[in-house]
């Protein structure tokens, strides 16, 4: 099957990508560390393999794997009604799958119970590529359940799927990265990618501007619906009401969303 040979790339690819970032950050960084690597990147891993088994279990239920197989055999979703070249088919699916992703991004932030989950991923005082590990079990499962019902839906062929999951994960690792890109690199890649500096910008304290920079990786949404801020800072990392080292603890931030915090 296609999931059986992906699933070594899948894995492999954003392995090595983290490896590559997690050099890249100690040869070039872009902010010098509050808390530092450790114990931080152990409640990171910890987060991952949480994740992981997590994963297991609903692919039992449903993973966007098995919902791009459903709408294939169902001749379901709107790809499934045209007749388009594979390339075009792809575009479309990986544009519309993007501002998906960045909508179920706004609603994390504007949505109070989901805002909970996702707390728990802003609420690291530093920025660097392990970041893009540190996200609540609760908020997989709705971002799993929400990205299979969009493949569904938009009748989205599996290799096509499989091939936007590993996109947006290898894009999550960049742009959580603490790397010191040269200026006008940056400046010409934010035409088109999320940078790490740009999305500094989102996990910054202020929560004015945790309200911009939504993209996971294409950065036409946020100039489209004017939430874009392409500024660098050097404010401080994270929430308000917690600027202190409890976000180390695995225990206090898988505890976070039955607690409030700013």
């Amino acid at each position: 099957m296609i999931e059986v040979g992906f699933g070594i790339w899948s894995v492999a690819i954003p392995a090595s990508l983290l490896a590559v970032l997690m050099i890249a950050e100690r040869m070039w960084p872009r902010r010098e560390l509050v808390l530092g690597r450790y114990p931080r990147w152990m409640t990171h891993a910890i987060f991952f393999i949480t994740n992981a088994v997590i994963g297991r279990f609903l692919a039992l239920i449903m993973v966007v794997a098995v919902a791009a197989h459903w709408a294939a055999a169902q001749k379901f979703g709107l790809l499934n009604l045209v007749d388009l070249p594979w390339w075009l088919e792809t575009g479309i699916a990986f544009i519309i799958l993007d501002f998906a992703m960045w909508l179920q991004h706004v609603a994390m932030h504007n949505v109070p119970m989901l805002w909970r989950m996702h707390a728990v991923h802003h609420s690291d005082r530093d920025l660097d590529v392990t970041t893009a590990l540190r996200f609540h079990p609760f908020e997989l499962v709705v971002s799993t359940l929400y990205k299979s019902a969009w493949v569904a839906a938009l009748g989205v062929p599996v290799f096509v799927a499989l091939a936007f999951e590993l996109w947006v994960n290898a894009n999550a690792l960049f742009n959580h990265s603490n790397i010191a890109l040269p200026a006008r690199v940056d400046r010409w890649l934010r035409h088109i990618l999320v940078t790490p500096d740009m999305h500094l910008v989102h996990h910054i304290i202020v929560p004015s501007d945790q309200h911009r920079n939504y993209g996971f990786a294409l950065t036409i949404w946020d100039r489209v619906f004017d939430t874009y801020a392409g500024y660098h800072t050097s404010q401080p990392i994270g929430l308000t009401g917690a600027q202190n080292a409890d976000s180390t603890s695995a225990v206090w931030s898988m505890s976070l969303p039955f607690r409030k915090v700013n």
